[in-house]
């Protein structure tokens, strides 16, 4: 049995019309609103061949579509990118703006995560042109320049509650996760170490360099650690260095994603917030925990 998960944006309603129908086309049980305004599901005994076509015409409407097995999808762990995942902005970029140098630094950033530029190569570069840069600039970029994504503390806070370990592991840097993951609420955080003399940036970040490896390699020692499995984990992200932790979840999230991810993904939420995360486990919005 699988299940299948339909939901907008807050700006939108979705159509109780359109979740009959497509119930209906696929032979589904009974729908449950988990939202009456923006998300229902309904069980379904066999998902047809054309689904990616049902997919793309309803993302055309902004109506994100997930189909999952029926079971065990409330997960145990969250594993969440940061730039352009849990904030809207990627960290260097910003700093990169700070040092004059954002155009270019930015253009590299958008190859890097759509997987054209090798990771690690990448960041060096970008990082490499940071060099000199006041080390308190982080500080004024984090207090200025930096917004989380809408519905983050609440999908912490909700899986959190609900017994779930919550991890943040970015390709950015330290300076940044340690303060979202304690504005979130996050159990622990790994990233890039940005390296500095004198008060101001090397240009340089600590070895080894975390990148899609480490991403799955924090996935694996965090769940056997915790006496978890892969299975437990619900994994999101954006970037090319996150597929390898997406497809190793039980439930791997691309969100708002880069095109090359998209392509690579199983499933996508491209209109939705944060707290379509939590639709997808099953949560009904009366279960949501504000922080």
């Amino acid at each position: 049995m699988h299940v299948v998960t339909l939901m907008t944006n807050s700006a939108m309603y979705l159509d109780p019309g359109l979740v009959t129908n497509l119930r209906n086309a696929m032979g589904g049980g009974d729908a449950i609103w988990l939202d009456p305004n923006h998300a229902a599901e309904f069980e379904a005994p066999k998902i047809p061949k054309n689904i990616g076509t049902v997919w793309e015409s309803l993302s055309a409407e902004g109506v994100d579509l997930v189909v999952q097995r029926a079971g065990n999808r409330k997960k145990r762990m969250l594993l969440a990118d940061m730039d352009s995942t849990m904030i809207r902005q990627e960290c260097i970029d910003e700093l990169a703006a700070e040092a004059g140098m954002g155009e270019r630094v930015s253009d590299i950033t958008a190859r890097a995560m759509n997987g054209e530029l090798d990771f690690e190569a990448a960041l060096l570069e970008r990082v490499g042109l940071l060099k000199g840069l006041p080390e308190q600039t982080i500080a004024r970029v984090l207090e200025t320049r930096i917004t989380l994504m809408p519905g983050g503390a609440t999908l912490v806070a909700t899986m959190k509650a609900n017994g779930a370990y919550c991890a943040l592991v970015s390709g950015g840097f330290t300076a940044f996760t340690s303060a979202i993951a304690a504005r979130l609420g996050f159990d622990e955080h790994r990233a890039n170490t940005l390296l500095s003399e004198n008060g101001e940036l090397t240009g340089d970040v600590a070895r080894p360099i975390l990148g899609r490896a480490a991403k799955v390699e924090a996935l694996e020692d965090i769940t056997s650690a915790r006496g978890l499995t892969p299975a437990d984990v619900l994994a999101v992200g954006d970037g090319a260095n996150d597929l390898g932790m997406l497809d190793k979840a039980g439930t791997g999230v691309a969100l708002h994603a880069k095109p090359s991810v998209q392509e690579q993904a199983k499933i996508r939420i491209n209109h939705g917030d944060l707290t379509a995360l939590l639709f997808i486990q099953g949560y009904a919005k009366s279960e949501f925990v504000t922080p």
